[in-house]
């Protein structure tokens, strides 16, 4: 007869045979930075997360710093939007701004820019726009000038997250025309059309005026289709490709990671804020479930952990040693 619970029996043991670990380094903590100045703005939907200026960041900064969690991921809010975004590859943009004082002062924050239209356009959506369609093709150069802006900002890492098609290549090859041989690319490869995204667009202002997101980010319910996105993006150039959201999407993650090519995956705002608002209602344990979930997250294959829980799991990781 097998025992199983023989290596059940007590936490020493448990840890000795733990499958799964998930480190501090495996995990990045998203930003919002805002114009302006002496600005701390509570995201509501979102409890612990905040909207700072420039000036007040530091308050954050020096938190990941001293987590020792891998970095951050920033995404910018300007003050002016337009048709055609042009904050967004600025190279005097409030992003561009906020990344050349992270690396300047924060050597060792790993920086990873988010790059998309969405937060700079007046309509909200991640590309051009011409009546009710969203147009792919004018959209990649766009974003390539974006990316391009970014890099020379000091960004270490380059995240397309709009969904068109052909992007990778498009910023691959600008970067690459720009010297910029050496930024990696992490893709959001199978960025999915998912209602875990409300809470985000509260926190960067980005929801779109009309219409949804559902011609370009991917329908729910296509796991093959997902596959074939991130098999594009690694034929593309991609260096890292991304699965979002997480924890709705654990098998497309598992599936992902049989392609052994580096794998982040989301765990996006509405995953956050269900378990905080869970917790501070007391009918979770806050610590346990975070881990939890981070654990299912990491053994489904991801490497890299992209998660509004980073700071705080940073701390209980760092007690459980």
């Amino acid at each position: 007869m097998q025992r199983f619970r023989r290596l059940r029996s007590s936490e020493n043991i448990r840890r000795l045979v733990r499958e799964t670990r998930v480190d501090r380094s495996n995990l990045i903590y998203p930003i919002f930075i805002v114009e302006g100045e002496n600005i701390k703005n509570p995201v509501d939907s979102m409890p612990g997360v905040f909207q700072y200026s420039i000036d007040r960041a530091d308050e954050i900064l020096k938190e990941i710093s001293e987590s020792k969690i891998s970095g951050l991921m920033i995404f910018g809010i300007p003050s002016h939007k337009d048709e055609l975004a042009t904050g967004a590859y600025d190279d005097n943009g409030i992003t561009q701004r906020a990344v050349r004082y992270i690396k300047n002062n924060y050597h060792d924050i790993l920086v990873v820019a988010d790059v998309c239209l969405c937060e700079y356009t007046s309509h909200g959506h991640c590309g051009v726009v011409h009546g009710d369609k969203i147009l792919n093709d004018e959209t990649l150069p766009l974003l390539s000038k974006m990316a391009v802006s970014l890099a020379k900002a000091g960004a270490d890492i380059i995240a397309p997250s709009d969904m068109m098609d052909g992007r990778v290549a498009a910023i691959r090859q600008a970067l690459d025309e720009n010297g910029f041989i050496d930024t990696p690319i992490m893709a959001y490869s199978a960025k999915f059309a998912s209602g875990y995204y409300s809470p985000f667009r509260d926190a960067a202002e980005s929801a779109p005026c009309f219409g949804d997101r559902k011609t370009y980010q991917m329908d729910c319910a296509n796991g093959r289709e997902a596959v074939r996105e991130i098999i594009d993006d690694i034929n593309e150039g991609a260096d890292i490709v991304m699965v979002k959201p997480a924890l709705a999407y654990l098998d497309v993650i598992k599936e992902a990671s049989r392609y052994d090519y580096p794998l982040a995956a989301y765990n996006v705002s509405g995953e956050y804020s269900m378990v905080k608002a869970a917790a501070q209602n007391g009918w979770i344990d806050e610590k346990r479930i975070v881990l939890e979930n981070l654990t299912a997250i990491k053994r489904a294959g991801a490497d890299i952990i992209i998660t509004y829980h980073a700071l705080d799991a940073a701390k209980w990781l760092e007690e459980n040693v």
